[in-house]
């Protein structure tokens, strides 16, 4: 948790009086929410955005107001997780299923931040399995397709069931093993109809924050 809580700390740095805030999902994000609410309650003034259901309630939990996405013309920042994060700062996420509103939202944000612990960065993407969020009624014909594509995907289930996210999709996870180009191949997968959107974010954050047992570290792009 120390490394988690360094992260998170360091990410608060950056946010400001008055700002529009994006919430990220995941455990390393809620971290921050909960350090977050403290500055709240002393008098920060800020409006937050959530990328999922489960960030909405945690932060109610906390006592922070979510705000409709639609009601603010513009985020100054946002601040999520990821899966993996390479060198050149390109990530996997989509782990916890809200892969879509995480990159609609890091889209329409003047600065993206991810914070992760040390265990998340990778040389090459890949390691992690690559969430691709599909329509349901395409997704047996999609699983078929990223087989040939020998993506070796499986259907996401939570409870025997197949996970449904929050906008109702499914979601299909691809064991590749190393991606030596995840520009291509986020075109290549998001252009056939019924996929959704691609846990690939090229060119989505502005830094990363890395939490270690003892320090942080911050790379920019």
């Amino acid at each position: 948790m120390n490394k988690k809580l360094n992260a998170a700390k360091k990410a608060i740095e950056f946010i400001s009086d008055g700002m529009v805030l994006g919430l990220g999902t995941g455990s390393t994000v809620e971290v921050m929410i909960e350090e977050l609410s403290k500055k709240i309650k002393a008098g920060l003034n800020i409006k937050c955005i959530s990328t999922s259901n489960r960030t909405t309630k945690f932060a109610n939990k906390f006592g922070i107001i979510i705000h409709e996405f639609d009601s603010v013309s513009k985020i100054d920042l946002t601040v999520d997780g990821a899966d993996e994060v390479d060198p050149y700062l390109r990530g996997i996420k989509g782990g916890g299923g809200a892969l879509l509103y995480e990159k609609i939202v890091a889209y329409n944000s003047e600065k993206n931040i991810w914070i992760v612990d040390d265990s998340k960065l990778v040389n090459k993407l890949g390691n992690f399995p690559l969430p691709v969020e599909v329509i349901p009624f395409a997704s047996r014909k999609l699983l078929m397709k990223f087989e040939s594509m020998r993506l070796n995907p499986s259907i996401r289930k939570l409870d025997n069931k197949n996970f449904v996210t929050d906008s109702g999709n499914f979601i299909i996870d691809c064991k590749i093993g190393e991606i030596e180009n995840p520009k291509e191949l986020e075109k290549e997968v998001k252009m056939i109809p019924g996929v959704v959107e691609v846990g690939l974010f090229i060119n989505v954050a502005d830094y990363v924050i890395i939490g270690y047992n003892d320090r942080t570290e911050v790379l920019e792009k």
